[in-house]
């Protein structure tokens, strides 16, 4: 079986007061998630933009992850158990 799909993913960055927040939307077809993400820079450490946002982004898609995964588990589980007889051929999904 053949699959082919796009996701359509936007990364939003802004800083605030020595944090950057970052947001990711993600628009699957099926689903809409955001994740988000923060990096707090320590007012002794040099303002460097790129670090934040490298941080934060890097948190965002962390916290969309572990979102994806959790959707991905609970659809395993409701499409229940693989007959035995198949489970021999196909390895099926792991987790």
């Amino acid at each position: 079986m053949s699959h082919t799909t796009e996701w359509n993913l936007r990364l939003f960055l802004f800083e605030e007061e020595g944090t950057t927040k970052a947001r990711v939307a993600l628009d699957t077809g099926a689903n809409s998630l955001t994740g988000r993400g923060d990096a707090h820079r320590n007012p002794a450490d040099a303002d460097v933009p790129e670090i934040g946002d490298e941080l934060a982004a890097g948190r965002a898609m962390h916290d969309l992850g572990r979102q994806l995964v959790a959707i991905a588990e609970h659809d395993i589980q409701e499409a229940g158990p693989v007959a035995e007889q198949e489970s021999r051929r196909a390895p099926g999904w792991l987790t």
